[in-house]
């Protein structure tokens, strides 16, 4: 029976240490099912569940909280705070977003955030599921740890935090980059403090959106393991100007995740209310265009020209578009410098900007496409003319002929 006993003790052990070692790390939030962002969601429902096995009782307590969640929700929507049938919640919930647990052999306690669809959820709750949401804003987060910042360079606890947050609930459209490409040559800590809106006017476009915002964090850990103190900070615009600041702290490492969530939040909130106050505004100079200097001439006496001698007039100018390949900020740089030297060019605008790729520029010159082909080989580059468009690149191997859509080509 000591035998038997012993065994048994040790077998309950084991299998107490494999589940608490596969238990995630307390603060960092997990995603158990898919969510996306239409979603309406319910943080910090707390459960306490024993059953049978570690597993039975995880299960038991993410249905006990599908239940509790949706009661907040409805009473937070006005709707009574009634409960529903289990199956009919399968259907409503569309993710469960671990904020914190702990899984013993058979007791489960959990803190869990549950996503509802937004469409069949309000249909449920009788209110609407549209709202009034803000133009699109480049989310471009900053963290600096150890004395350098750090954004898109690698991946980051302040970038998966703003990856955790369901900004489905926020009535800012945020546009969050992937971190891929040129991303991080674009979008970096540097950036920020370079107000020219040229630049900024072409950063956005290759991005959608129509103005920035810089959430940033600068994290102070006590000691390794020990309290750390996160002082964050909501600026907006090529200006970087400074919204709200606060600072949040926690007593361990482990806990990291819980302090930057709660800064995203509350980050959110500061967006949200600058928002509805008017503060929060797009700049009037992003949308703007640089006006295209007008040379003033003195008319032309035809009285003093000889009789066989007629005042020509002015050339018009067309509009080309032009595709360069540009693997570096240099290449770019040099191509408009090409293409602004050339007599007839009046203006050179930017109408897609890929550093590592091709850029596509809009030119607008006193003559053909023939001609001003010509004027870019006479400077050593390599071009192939397309419908309506020129490829360049710097004498090398053949290019690939222009990708342009045909100009009659039907959309839709």
């Amino acid at each position: 029976m000591r035998i038997r006993s012993s065994l048994a003790l040790t077998l309950s052990l084991c299998v107490a240490v494999l589940a608490l070692a596969l238990t995630p790390f307390v603060g960092a939030p997990l995603v158990a099912q898919g969510g996306g962002n239409t979603s309406f969601e319910v943080s910090g429902v707390a459960v306490d569940v024993s059953a049978s096995s570690a597993e039975a009782a995880r299960q038991a307590g993410w249905r006990l909280a599908q239940r509790k969640g949706w009661v907040m929700l409805s009473r937070r929507m006005g709707a009574g705070g009634g409960g529903l049938p289990d199956g009919v919640l399968d259907q409503l919930v569309s993710g469960i977003v671990v904020e914190r647990e702990q899984i013993g052999p058979t007791r489960y306690i959990a803190t869990l955030g549950i996503r509802f669809d937004r469409a069949r959820a309000a249909s449920i709750l009788g209110v609407s599921a549209a709202f009034t949401r803000s133009p699109p804003f480049l989310l471009l987060p900053i963290e600096w740890t150890g004395g350098a910042p750090l954004a898109f360079e690698r991946k980051s606890a302040w970038l998966d935090a703003w990856a955790r947050f369901n900004a489905g609930n926020s009535t800012i459209d945020y546009v969050r980059p992937a971190g891929t490409g040129p991303d991080a040559l674009l979008l970096n800590a540097g950036q920020i403090n370079r107000p020219g809106r040229g630049q900024w006017r072409a950063t956005l476009a290759q991005y959608g959106t129509s103005d920035v915002l810089i959430p940033i964090v600068h994290l102070e850990r006590q000691w390794p393991g020990g309290p750390i103190i996160g002082r964050f900070q909501a600026r907006y615009g090529p200006d970087n100007r400074l919204l709200d600041s606060f600072a949040l702290r926690v007593s361990n490492a482990d806990a990291l995740g819980v302090l930057l969530d709660a800064g995203v939040k509350r980050i959110d909130a500061a967006y949200q209310a600058a928002l509805s106050g008017g503060v929060l505004r797009i700049d009037p100079a992003l949308l703007a265009r640089d006006p295209t200097a007008v040379e003033e001439t003195a008319p032309t006496d035809d009285s003093l020209l000889p009789p066989d001698v007629v005042a020509s007039a002015e050339v018009p100018a067309v509009a080309l578009t032009v595709q360069v390949d540009t693997p570096t900020a240099g290449a770019f740089d040099a191509s408009q410098a090409t293409l602004r030297g050339i007599p007839g060019v009046r203006s050179v605008a930017i109408t897609s900007l890929a550093l590592g790729g091709v850029s596509v520029l809009r030119v607008s010159y006193e003559g053909d496409a023939a001609t001003l082909r010509t004027a870019l080989e006479a400077r050593g580059w390599a071009v192939i003319s397309g419908s309506g468009a020129l490829r360049i690149q710097r004498r090398g191997p053949n290019l690939p002929p222009p990708e342009v859509p045909a100009d009659n080509s039907i959309t839709g």
